[in-house]
């Protein structure tokens, strides 16, 4: 069983989700994501890699280890009351660091990764799950979660390329978005739900209902819709 997959973003109107560039200047109110964030209240969130790379501390983990390691599940915890969890499909992310706002990290990996970098996230307290030898089986990441730590409610926040994974594999079931009364207006901007492949397929959505809808402080309205995938 999978959990209860919420994908919570802030955007402009133009639906581009790298606030500093937003105009006018401002016009996010302070703390906006993380109040949304506290209110769906999950069991855990997960990111990408590039926006998990932004909370890395260190540089890069030593190139070798001295033993090999079992491609099986690591956990440093299990009794935490919510967990981060982070794509990294490759193993590139050097943590320095075992939580996030006191959130224990739980990296999502393939089988691929090397043994000095499996070395490095023990020692740094950092828990691991394996999900596909290659490439990383979204459904079976999810599924494992539930089963291995009781994840029953799970937000996706990002980047886009995330999110945009999770819509195609028809993983999410609400969307939870903010908009800001901004503008980005560039071309290729980051974006609520983005593939760096132009080939990608569609996502399988059946539909899309209106839950929810919100006027906040400063202009901001907060939608969220539940959706039905194929």
């Amino acid at each position: 069983m999978k959990p209860h997959v919420i994908c919570h973003m802030v955007a402009s109107i133009d639906g581009r989700i790298l606030a500093s560039r937003w105009r006018p200047k401002g016009s996010q109110s302070a703390g906006l994501f993380e109040r949304l964030h506290d209110q769906i209240a999950g069991d855990a969130w997960l990111v990408g890699r590039v926006t998990g790379q932004e909370f890395a501390k260190a540089a890069r983990y030593p190139a070798r280890a001295d033993r090999t390691y079992p491609r099986d599940s690591w956990f440093a915890r299990r009794d935490a009351a919510a967990y981060g969890v982070v794509l990294d499909a490759q193993g590139k992310i050097a943590w320095g660091r075992a939580d996030i706002g006191g959130d224990p990290i739980i990296a999502v990996l393939t089988e691929r990764v090397s043994d000095a970098h499996l070395a490095g996230l023990r020692g740094d307290g950092v828990s691991y799950i394996f999900a596909g030898e290659r490439d990383l089986d979204l459904r079976l990441a999810l599924e494992m979660l539930n089963r291995e730590l009781g994840i029953k409610r799970l937000l996706v926040e990002g980047g886009g390329g995330a999110n945009g994974a999770f819509l195609r594999a028809g993983l999410i079931d609400e969307i939870s978005l903010a908009i800001c009364p901004a503008v980005d207006g560039a071309k290729g901007a980051p974006s609520v739900f983005d593939s760096g492949d132009e080939n990608a397929g569609a996502a399988p959505l059946r539909s899309m209902t209106l839950a929810q809808s919100q006027v906040l402080e400063g202009g901001a309205v907060w939608l969220r819709y539940t959706l039905e995938n194929d």
